[in-house]
């Protein structure tokens, strides 16, 4: 038995998400069809992290344990063969040792949002981004943005679904920045609850606008009470960028 761990790359927009799902297509099942397909083995691919429908995939890590005698260049060319046409694509394969594990051997994992500030509606970018046509302060959510850096109890921007044990996490980074009419917001962490990210680049645009002041951000954390979430933002504009390993 060997372990490969792949990169990979993907559009969210026609998937329910990472994870296998009874309900419509994922990620997760369509490379395991692959597999099957090249390998006629039945086998599970662990990745680094869940998403959302719609959320997207830059550099996501994964996992999958073959019986089948295959080096990494075959393996991960054929698994694109039988991908196409759906938008996923294996950016790497590599062996790994049988004790690595793409989510319990990871560090850290980090996403990106993406938003579009201009009135004018998107074309290419339906999906890809979140819109905001009224004009977004950065500087005012960036201030924002760090009264959410280190550890803390997000219950406030954590899913009622979420099945994480404990509310506390510690953020390592998040960022606002711009670029003409489109800001970036960049979030690092070990790990991240049920819509944490989005929860809190809903807020922090409620900042962007005028809606809230940067001491309202801090009392909706302070108040780790969901109720108090101001703006969930939509899963298109997020991106899972990458994962660190030891």
């Amino acid at each position: 038995m060997t372990r490969f761990a792949l990169t990979v790359e993907f559009d969210g927009r026609p998937f329910m998400g990472w994870q296998r799902q009874d309900h419509g297509p994922s990620v997760q099942q369509a490379i395991e069809d692959a597999a099957f397909a090249v390998t006629g083995e039945r086998t599970t691919v662990h990745a680094a992290g869940r998403t959302d429908a719609g959320v997207h995939g830059v550099a996501m890590r994964a996992h999958l344990d073959l019986l089948k005698d295959l080096t990494p260049f075959r393996l991960g060319e054929a698994l694109n063969a039988r991908l196409r046409p759906a938008p996923i694509a294996i950016l790497g394969c590599e062996i790994v040792p049988d004790g690595w594990h793409a989510r319990f051997s990871c560090l850290g994992r980090s996403y990106e949002y993406r938003i579009v500030n201009r009135r004018a509606p998107l074309t290419w970018e339906k999906g890809l981004a979140w819109q905001v046509p009224q004009p977004l302060d950065e500087a005012a959510m960036h201030r924002a943005a760090q009264l959410l850096v280190g550890r803390h109890d997000f219950t406030t921007f954590r899913s009622a679904h979420c099945q994480a044990q404990s509310p506390v996490k510690s953020i390592d980074r998040l960022d606002v920045t711009r670029n003409g009419d489109r800001l970036i917001v960049t979030a690092a962490a070990r790990s991240f609850l049920h819509h944490q990210v989005r929860s809190m680049v809903g807020c922090l645009a409620l900042v962007g606008m005028g809606r809230w002041s940067v001491a309202n951000m801090g009392d909706a954390l302070e108040a780790a009470d969901r109720t108090r979430l101001g703006l969930n933002a939509p899963p298109d504009g997020l991106y899972f960028m990458n994962a660190r390993y030891p």
